[in-house]
């Protein structure tokens, strides 16, 4: 098999690297929309291109496990989708190994050289450094896969805010002091794209720089749960179970990113579950992180949440629109791209499910701004992340805007449908009045059946109220608005 930078198809006719990843990755966005999005994470996405030879391309994948099921499921369809891409491929080949990745555009670093400074990363771009879990492959068919950390997930990187501070500070004392009382383990969780894995990757790079800045040497082992299940499995195929045990209980410290994987499989479970009290009874760290809090993991063995949560538990909340704005302003000053305020203003405003769409949305602007050499507008940006805005819209309800504004004025629910005319209560009620005249299409009549079955005049008169009060008081208007913004996001 020839490498990707040399790539013969058809006799001695040369294909260029760039048309086969294109092919590649036309090939692979096919697949995906076939599989569907579950499927493809699951099964698909460590697919990498090896190269070509003749009329046969060749795939790989990290593991035999998934070469196995790969082959047996989606082989005949794998070949079938890159002939219909290029008709002189016969055979596609699935083997172990590792390969080049498809690219992905993303904010470069200042010192990127690509234009309009855009770089391409792979979907595992990082950097491999050597663990103690290498090797638990089959050394006859690709190497272990070590540590593969993203160089752009470090602290210096982490923007900090209000709901994520908590998280932060946890994880910066792990990796400065591991094993430290009251944090072992570390358990970090939250919602989707809102950084967990960038916290965990920063604690193995800053626990791996120390190593080479001449502290005692750490041994780190950092994989997905998903990883963790398929290398256990494969010890059992392979009959090396005792090997996998005495290589995962040998490190320093163990980081396990994702592990609601594990929910429903159950020797699995009980084989973390060992391993973790192997690990912590000999005065070594566990960080882990999940999408819920480990009381809220139902699936997981009771033995195994209660040992999760006997340590340091940090969320990371949602993201404010102060901390999306500077997360924004840290990403376009970092790839040194101009872009205007009001449409940083418009991203967070808009975006606001995670980070990680949030940096997309950036990055396809700048892409875009790059190739048509067109300046980022508030009207670009409307154009070219309609799909995303799109998604992002949402109708508010009253009963949204009873709470929030409850919760912001330290009210009770119950006050808004009441007859008590305290100013307290009454302004707060108002407030909420016109922002339900404001968010939601629901007409005085029914606005007024929310709050008590009060007549529409008496919605009329606060929405004249708070109009007036927000021209007249500049506090009370950001006051306002700063509820909007809340509502929508």
């Amino acid at each position: 098999m020839r490498a990707a930078s040399d790539i013969r198809v058809e006799g001695s006719e040369i294909v260029p690297p760039a048309e086969l990843a294109a092919e590649w990755s036309r090939v692979r966005t096919r697949l995906q929309n076939e599989v569907g999005e579950v499927e493809y994470r699951t099964w698909l996405r460590q697919l990498s291109l090896g190269g070509a030879d003749g009329d046969e391309v060749t795939v790989l994948l990290p593991t035999r496990f998934l070469r196995d099921w790969v082959r047996s499921h989606y082989g005949d369809r794998l070949s079938a989708l890159w002939q219909s891409e290029n008709n002189r491929v016969r055979r596609v080949d699935i083997r172990v190994g590792q390969g080049v990745q498809p690219l992905a555009p993303s904010v470069a670093p200042p010192h990127s050289t690509a234009p309009a400074d855009i770089t391409a990363l792979t979907d595992n771009a990082g950097v491999a450094i050597p663990s103690a879990v290498d090797g638990l492959d089959d050394k006859n068919e690709g190497r272990g896969d070590g540590i593969v950390l993203d160089p752009r997930y470090t602290f210096d990187t982490f923007v900090v805010g209000k709901p994520n501070e908590f998280a932060f500070a946890c994880a910066s004392r792990v990796a400065d002091q591991p094993s430290s009382p009251g944090f072992n383990p570390l358990f970090l969780y939250g919602g989707v794209g809102l950084g967990k894995t960038h916290l965990m990757h920063a604690v193995a790079w800053k626990l791996q720089t120390s190593r080479r800045a001449g502290a005692p040497a750490v041994s780190v082992a950092y994989m997905s749960a998903e990883k963790f299940m398929y290398k256990f499995i494969a010890a059992i195929r392979n009959q090396s179970t005792i090997e996998f045990k005495d290589n995962l209980r040998s490190v320093d410290v163990l980081m396990i990113d994702d592990l609601q994987f594990l929910i429903g499989k159950d020797n699995t479970q009980e084989e973390f579950f060992h391993t973790f009290n192997a690990l912590v009874d000999a005065g070594k760290q566990i960080v882990v992180s999940a999408d819920k809090s480990p009381s809220d993991l139902s699936g997981l063995e009771d033995r195994l949440r209660t040992r999760l949560g006997c340590g340091m538990v940090a969320d990371l909340h949602a993201t404010t629109f102060e901390l999306r704005i500077s997360i924004l302003e840290a990403k376009a000053a970092k790839a040194s791209v101009s872009v205007p305020p009001r449409v940083l203003e418009f991203l967070a405003h808009k975006i606001t499910s995670n980070i990680r769409e949030l940096e997309g949305a950036l990055n396809r602007l700048v892409a875009h701004s790059a190739l048509f050499q067109r300046p980022i507008t508030l009207e670009t940006t409307q154009e070219v992340l309609h799909d995303i805005l799109r998604a992002h819209d949402r109708r508010v309800t009253i009963e949204e805007i009873q709470r929030k504004v409850a919760e912001h004025y330290n009210i009770r629910l119950t006050d808004m449908a009441s007859a008590r005319r305290a100013r307290n209560v009454a302004r707060p009620r108002q407030v909420a009045m016109f922002l339900a005249k404001q968010l939601t299409s629901r007409s005085l009549p029914e606005i007024g059946r929310k709050f008590g079955n009060r007549d529409h005049t008496t919605v009329m008169h606060a929405v004249s109220r708070v109009s007036g009060l927000m021209e007249g008081d500049s506090a009370f208007a950001e006051d306002v608005e700063l509820l909007r913004r809340m509502l929508e996001s």
